[in-house]
């Protein structure tokens, strides 16, 4: 199968319709089977919400990149990068966090993830980052690899609900800079 064209932008005010569409639709792909349909849902009201995404695009410590493809610039995946909101003791203000990192399945092995992932990467270098840090549900082997492949590694775990379900995510963190 030939891929269509595909390119990777930066997301501004206007843009959290479509984050929001795509955070869902991910979300639910990646997850249903795992969490409960209700569950699914009531986390994608409340953590997927339009008014969400504004928030990071209105935030100046934020940068959200989406990734489209032809015909007509569909949205397929997107980046968040943002100040760190984990439990680890050695947070600074040289970390940055990537918040959500989401491709439609269809879409996956074609480069887009490391694309969004290198323009993360670039953008935190330039501003003075020294460490990029994510949260990975610990059952989702494939992104694990993904993550691993690029050069992050396991530095902490923490906990968090959908719905009334407790599940654990691993922390893992890339030196970007010394």
């Amino acid at each position: 199968m030939t891929m269509p064209p595909r390119w990777i932008r930066p997301c501004a005010p206007g843009d959290e319709a479509a984050l929001s569409l795509v955070g869902q639709a991910t979300f639910l792909e990646a997850f249903a089977g795992v969490v409960s349909g209700k569950d699914i849902l009531a986390h994608c009201i409340r953590q997927h919400a339009p008014e969400k995404y504004a928030a990071w695009l209105r935030d100046p410590a934020s940068r959200v990149w989406l990734a489209e493809v032809e015909p007509g610039q569909a949205p397929v995946g997107y980046l968040v990068l943002t100040t760190p909101d984990l439990p680890l003791p050695d947070l600074g203000p040289q970390d940055n966090e990537i918040k959500r990192v989401y491709i439609l399945h269809r879409f996956q092995g074609q480069g887009i993830g490391a694309q969004l992932m290198g323009e993360a990467q670039a953008h935190a270098l330039a501003n003075g980052s020294k460490r990029l840090l994510l949260g990975v549900y610990s059952g989702n082997a494939a992104a694990i690899g993904f993550y691993e492949r690029l050069g992050y590694r396991k530095i902490g775990r923490r906990s968090f609900k959908v719905g009334e379900n407790t599940y654990e995510d691993f922390i893992l963190g890339l030196r970007i800079a010394d």
